[in-house]
């Protein structure tokens, strides 16, 4: 069954051309673009996955916004994992229901909303930003996606340390990962997982150096390219463009010790 529209809803208007807009839906309001205007009082009397049309007559459905489409189209100032790699993340990590989760480098919360719904209900994520506008900003979105009440934000460094021990998985996103891999164990549950984000291989050297003076193993260095293919049967081939490096994903689990065979 449809969801019936009312205003306040988040909907995703999604035309032919492959234009989209994002929008809370208003009472009384016009959204003007190069497709012409769209009265949102018409799509107010709409559900989602029904057609709207434009002044011009430019054909478009009315969609319900996956996460992806909300972290794409975010306001940002940060730099994002893309989803091509924070999905390979949370498996990697083994992500799910119940987990405590800690998250660092916050930025715009794109990555936090992607634990934050791995996690669910009876779990938690605990997010460090050092800076105050990128915790606010994150804040702001991670509301606006219904996914706040699964983390906590804490504003501070993490030099100093986590607050939490034991938890589940943790995600480093900082330019100096080798700095806090200490730390991190320190927070981990004996078998937790560790994971870190790097854009240079002399970044992930310094990294891999570090992790194997600590006690962890399994330790695992990844990149990901995904191509996608222009869908038209007759023409099936990929697009012309393609996100290819992003960063360099590494992956280790916690033991509480080493010892020499």
């Amino acid at each position: 069954m449809a969801d019936t529209l009312k205003p306040g809803d988040r909907v995703l208007l999604s035309f032919e051309d492959e234009s989209e807009f994002l929008i809370d839906l208003e009472k009384d309001k016009k959204l003007h673009t190069h497709l012409g205007v769209i009265d949102l009082n018409e799509v107010l009397e709409k559900e989602t996955g029904d057609i709207i049309r434009t002044s011009s007559g430019k054909k478009g459905y009315i969609l319900k916004p996956r996460l992806i489409d909300e972290i794409m189209n975010m306001k940002r100032r940060t730099q994002i994992v893309y989803p091509k790699d924070s999905s390979f993340i949370v498996m990697m990590l083994d992500v799910k229901e119940g987990d405590r989760v800690i998250d660092t480098g916050v930025g715009s919360g794109a990555m936090c909303a992607v634990f934050a719904r791995a996690v669910g209900s009876s779990g938690m994520v605990f997010a460090y930003e050092r800076r105050e506008e990128f915790a606010k900003l994150a804040e702001e979105n991670l509301t606006k996606w219904g996914l706040i009440e699964r983390v906590t934000i804490k504003v501070r460094d993490i030099s100093e340390g986590f607050d939490e021990k034991g938890v589940d998985a943790l995600f480093l996103d900082v330019p100096d990962p080798w700095n806090y891999v200490d730390r991190c164990w320190e927070a981990l549950k004996g078998g937790g997982r560790f994971a870190t984000v790097c854009p240079t291989t002399n970044q992930v050297q310094e990294t891999l150096k570090r992790l194997y003076e600590l006690p962890f193993v399994k330790v695992e260095v990844w990149e990901s390219l995904f191509r996608p293919y222009k869908p038209v049967p007759e023409r099936l081939r990929p697009v012309d463009r393609m996100v290819a490096h992003t960063a360099y994903m590494i992956f280790a689990t916690k033991v509480c010790r080493k010892e020499e065979i």
